[in-house]
């Protein structure tokens, strides 16, 4: 309905900010996400938000960036995950840390988010892996999101396994399993022996 606000900001909260659009106050629930990306009150700025209707409110959630938006949506569509909840995740791990737990299944991760017990994060992981892998492949990003460090590692041991005639699909998955339960330190020597294990 309201899908985005382009005005000053005149309020600015950890988790909400008020946005004057033409003499109009929006008040906008945020994530942490949002607010450190957000520049100082009385800057204009423009946001990309949701309108939520209940029988006792209608709120309106906006987002620094279209991709939290669209994270935002994924997570509300699980069943057990409302608007505060999904909020609070966005607020304790970036949108690119969500995504990685969910599409390499990292329970853990996703259960130490308040307010998210097993059951739920087993159920965000079943029911948005794959469209979030099909999302980030159609992106043109890897599914995988590691710190840049091991990124170039992770892709220059995939080149090699590909190379040696390993499919795609199985050497990245050996890949990460291999770097989560080593961490940064693995040489990429010690990597690749690993994979082909």
């Amino acid at each position: 309905m309201i899908a985005y606000l382009d005005g000053k900001l005149a309020y600015k909260d950890p988790t909400y900010v008020i946005i004057d659009v033409s003499g109009v106050g929006y008040q906008v629930k945020i994530s942490l996400q949002t607010y450190a990306a957000l520049h100082n009150t009385g800057e204009r700025c423009k946001l990309h938000t949701l309108l939520i209707i209940r029988e006792d409110s209608h709120t309106l959630f906006g987002f620094f960036e279209g991709a939290e938006k669209e994270l935002f949506e994924d997570l509300i569509s699980v069943s057990g995950i409302g608007p505060s909840t999904a909020m609070i995740m966005l607020s304790s791990l970036s949108s690119a840390e969500i995504k990685h737990a969910i599409i390499s299944e990292d329970v853990r991760t996703i259960q130490s988010i308040k307010g998210i017990g097993l059951k739920t994060a087993q159920r965000a992981i079943i029911e948005l892996k794959d469209k979030l892998k099909k999302e980030s492949l159609l992106g043109g990003v890897t599914p995988n999101i590691f710190a840049p460090a091991n990124s170039a590692l992770r892709n220059e041991a995939l080149t090699a396994l590909v190379t040696l005639g390993i499919a795609r699909a199985v050497a990245e998955k050996s890949i990460d399993m291999i770097i989560k339960r080593e961490g940064n330190e693995i040489t990429l020597e010690q990597l690749i022996k690993l994979a082909l294990r």
